[in-house]
């Protein structure tokens, strides 16, 4: 496998090898887990000698790297992916063929790595994937999470966090670091001194400490020997425990550094609804950036004498504001460790970090209280109030009597330590992720910024890897695409706009629906293992699996299936085309409404599912614990897309590009990256409903929308609002989904009533259902328009939007990994 050519045998006698060494067995004798191990080392050791050869060709030719500092890594199983980019894939399932083993069920036998929660860590993982494939140095910088966020259990139709033990059998693909170990410090006090030349000298005292010890996961790009690095980091005590307490009887303090190293990386994203889950989340951002950017400079410093000339080898994409604090860190660094004054350091940090704003919504451009960030981070926050008060200065020099300007732009303001407005004045480039959410930064949330800052300013929209959405996922959709075209897509997405002839070939057509419906008998057959419930194969399948968020409307979706089964119920002999509408999402533990919406589709599907009366023209499946491995499945399957957030809050989406990949027809506002969607496909092959973002606008401007007036008018829409109350659907506790109920019509639960602007789309979301049923049964219709779909996804490869991110941001160099220097290895 080194010089390129797969030996069959070698394979084999290193999975033997391995469960010998690892398990003291034999082939005959191990279970399906350890296998699974077996086969990871084996493959592992594969990618080690192109890691190493990378390594070498960093050293050599000291390449500028891109540190991508984020919370999350939704990486998904390694497995599969890994053999996909070394091109050992149908190779290694032929080897495993002839010893009687099931490569399917051994990479089923691998854990999602619990290092993510939705499609901000998917992005980084799709990112990594690209940087690597595309030849450019990277590394990924974030947290391992001994349990990630949770694994979803619906108990009763409702959602219940039970821990995600990821690593219980240990990860073959992660490689501990101790060799690297930097200490992180929180809390104290800093005392000054003077130094020699008169300068001031910052020391931080009386606090507490962690380790933080990484473990390097290989990031493998496709079939060109590239593998970067994906460097996460655990935590541990700084002593075991300190003696002398432990022997006065101490024991609360003699263990204290033991509970907050492993607070630390316990679980991704606490609940920050009081004060300690606030504290706990400020220190993990800065326990992961802290040693990230110490690593990264002691990293540096091996191949180079002047720490000034950082930015030529060195830039810190912060992905959203959860690594912002990488701006103060790195200060501290340059002024504290290395001795350079604040004009210095601050020249060298405004050339090094770049900001990627994920979000429109106010409540997630984080804001940290000044007494948490001043309490546990004393000398960071002494840095950001100079950062502060210099940065005032300037837009007072600017903006001269212009109060309003500081109010919305300080980063100190109110009490509160503001972070994205931290990451923008540091920034050398701050962008958003669709063409329609950076216009929206620049026009409305961040405009004072933008005025100010007009050259930092930039989009990338978003993209996925197609390696393994569409080959890993999809291997029959990806093999027939190779068949029509070659396989110069597996890298270059762009070529798939040569299946456009075919969609109006009949014959393609055929065969592209029977993959479509192949993949639907598979999701069917999961849906029944897993559910319990039948679906029927030739039905509509009607997906929408993502996040659960208000914004995202999942709400209005359940909504109108309560409305169809109404009309279903009344008129049992009416036209109507069956339909499996699909969900899949987690909610935030604390988020009460979300949580709620999930029960309501849960209770609603409980109803529909066992209706006799309705022949089972309708049926609900909510999937259980969405994420990566059982995703690709469903984006293969879909038929129909559901992108329905409200228009101007969806920053770009990426699951929306993962179906419009595998060939649905999405079902959309216009909002995040469907408005490129609709540009790529045409208007004729998507199907858009609902308000525009400039009208969801104007209405939050002038707080003229009454969802009553819409209520008392539309009898259908009025019938199904009542039904959350009136025990249609919680025979048992009619007062269920009361505060649903509430969140559509009554002030009282939320800033105004029907935030979300759901009754105001209902009826147009309803017109666009029909379309869709009537464009369905036109069987040739629906094929060229699914076949375009695919063939017009080619912008939307997360390849295209790393080059754009090197061309504009980055400027990195291309690296080359020889064949000769990895067979030396």
């Amino acid at each position: 496998m080194k010089s390129g050519v797969f030996d069959k045998k070698a394979f084999i006698q290193s999975v033997r090898d391995n469960l010998k060494n690892l398990y003291r067995k034999t082939l005959e004798e191990a279970d399906q887990q350890e296998i699974f191990q077996a086969v990871s080392f084996a493959v592992k050791d594969v990618i080690n000698d192109r890691w190493l050869a990378t390594q070498q060709v960093f050293d050599k030719e000291d390449p500028k790297i891109v540190y991508y500092m984020s919370m999350e890594f939704l990486m998904g199983r390694a497995l599969g992916n890994n053999l996909i980019n070394l091109k050992e894939y149908k190779e290694v399932r032929e080897a495993l063929d002839e010893i009687g083993l099931n490569l399917d069920v051994i990479e089923d036998q691998e854990p999602d790595p619990a290092l993510g929660n939705g499609g901000l860590g998917r992005l980084a993982a799709c990112f990594m994937d690209s940087l690597s494939t595309l030849g450019y140095a990277a590394y990924g910088c974030g947290i391992r999470y001994r349990y990630g966020m949770f694994k979803q259990k619906i108990q009763d139709g409702f959602q219940v966090e039970v821990p995600d033990n990821w690593l219980k059998n240990g990860y073959p693909f992660e490689l501990h670091r101790p060799e690297y170990t930097y200490e992180i410090k929180f809390g104290g006090h800093v005392r000054t001194e003077s130094r020699e030349d008169g300068s001031l000298r910052f020391v931080q005292e009386d606090y507490q400490s962690v380790l933080a010890i990484p473990y390097d996961m290989p990031v493998v790009g496709y079939g060109n020997n590239v593998v970067n690095t994906l460097m996460i980091w655990d935590a541990a005590a700084k002593d075991y425990f300190e003696l002398d307490s432990f022997d006065k009887g101490d024991y609360q303090k003699a263990v204290e550094q033991q509970n907050l190293a492993r607070n630390l990386v316990e679980v991704l994203y606490p609940n920050d609804n009081h004060v300690a889950g606030k504290e706990l989340r400020l220190k993990q951002q800065y326990f992961f950036v802290s040693a990230s950017v110490q690593r990264a400079l002691a990293r540096y410093k091996k191949n180079h004498d002047d720490i000034r000339r950082l930015p030529e080898k060195v830039t810190f994409q912060l992905n959203d504001t959860h690594p912002t604090v990488t701006v103060a860190e790195l200060m501290r660094i340059l002024v504290d460790e290395e001795g350079l004054g604040w004009d210095e350091a601050w020249e060298i940090t405004t050339k090094t970090c770049a900001y990627t704003n994920h979000t429109i919504m106010a409540e997630a451009l984080e804001k940290w209280p000044i007494e948490i960030f001043q309490r546990l981070l004393p000398r960071i926050y002494q840095i950001v109030d100079e950062i502060n008060r210099r940065f005032v200065l300037q837009i007072q020099e600017r903006y001269p009597g212009d109060d309003g300007k500081v109010a919305r732009m300080a980063i100190l303001y109110d009490g509160q330590v503001k972070m994205a407005h931290l990451a923008i004045a540091a920034g050398y480039s701050v962008n958003g992720v669709a063409r329609l959410h950076t216009e929206i930064l620049k026009n409305e949330q961040l405009h004072d910024f933008y005025e100010m800052f007009p050259e930092k300013f930039n989009n990338k929209t978003n993209g996925i890897t197609q390696r393994r959405f569409l080959m890993h996922g999809n291997p029959l959709l990806a093999d027939w695409v190779t068949k029509h075209i070659g396989d110069g897509w597996i890298t270059e997405l762009m070529q798939l706009a040569r299946l456009v002839p075919y969609a109006s070939d009949a014959k393609a057509q055929k065969e592209f629906m029977e993959i479509k419906r192949r993949n639907k008998v598979r999701l069917a057959e999961y849906i029944k293992e897993h559910n319990g419930i039948e679906v029927d194969p030739d039905s509509i399948f009607d997906v929408q699996v993502k996040r659960l968020h208000e914004y995202k409307r999942q709400f209005l979706n359940i909504l109108h299936v309560m409305y169809l089964y109404n009309e279903l119920k009344a008129n049992p002999q009416m036209d109507f085309y069956p339909r499996t509408f699909i969900f899949g999402a987690k909610a935030a533990a604390g988020y009460r409404n979300a949580k709620l919406t999930i029960k309501l589709i849960n209770s609603v599907a409980d109803v529909i599912n066992n209706d006799a009366d309705i022949k089972g023209k309708i049926k609900v499946v909510f999937i259980e614990d969405y994420r990566v491995s059982n995703a690709e499945w469903i984006f293969a399957a879909a038929d129909v897309s559901e992108q329905i957030s409200t228009a101007s809050k969806e920053a770009s989406g990426t699951g929306n590009m993962k179906f419009m990949l595998n060939g649905a027809l999405t079902l959309g506002t216009m909002d995040g990256a469907n408005v490129e969607m609709a540009e790529e496909v045409g208007m004729e092959n998507i199907f858009i409903f609902g308000m525009s973002s400039e009208e969801v606008i104007a209405h939050e401007r002038n707080r003229d929308y009454d969802p009553m007036q819409i209520y008392n008018s539309d009898e259908g829409i009025r019938k199904v609002v009542n039904q959350l109350v009136d025990g249609t659907f919680s025979p048992n506790d009619p007062g269920l989904f009361r505060d649903l109920y509430n969140s559509l019509l009554n002030t009282q639960c939320t800033q105004y009533a029907d935030t979300y602007f759901i009754l105001k789309d209902f009826r147009s979301y309803v017109d666009a259902q029909k379309r869709i049923v009537e464009y369905y049964q036109d069987k040739q219709a629906w094929a060229k328009s699914a076949i375009l779909n695919t063939a017009h996804a080619g912008k939307f490869s997360s390849d295209r939007t790393i080059q754009e991110y090197v061309d504009e941001i980055w400027h990195l160099d291309r690296i080359t990994v020889p064949d000769a220097l990895v067979a030396k290895m």
